[in-house]
């Protein structure tokens, strides 16, 4: 039986904040899960489901964090920031391409 692919969790991820970071941190701000959990081992189909849910939440706001309600909105900035400053600290540049 091969190995499903696993991803190593947002704090393990040494890429600063990838598409599957952002699904974390925005599943932190819906209350999907909660902020200790960072998704490590999680399978990619498991992923899945969560990027599914993240994307249907957005949509109900356009996809724009200044739609969000007050509260909402306030999570999202005080999450992102963190988590923003954590991938700095770790190197990430978000000016830089994966290739560059």
């Amino acid at each position: 039986m091969k190995n499903k692919p696993i991803y190593s969790g947002f704090h393990q991820d040494s890429h600063g904040i990838t598409t599957l970071g952002r699904v974390v941190l925005d599943a932190w701000v819906f209350g999907f899960i909660p902020e200790t959990e960072d998704c490590a081992g999680w399978d990619l189909g498991r992923m899945q489901v969560l990027m599914d849910r993240v994307e249907k939440e957005w949509d109900k706001y356009g996809n724009l964090p200044s739609n969000l309600p007050p509260e909402l909105r306030q999570r999202h900035v005080e999450i992102y920031q963190k988590a923003m400053a954590e991938a700095r600290a770790k190197g990430w540049n978000p000016e830089l391409d994966d290739d560059e």
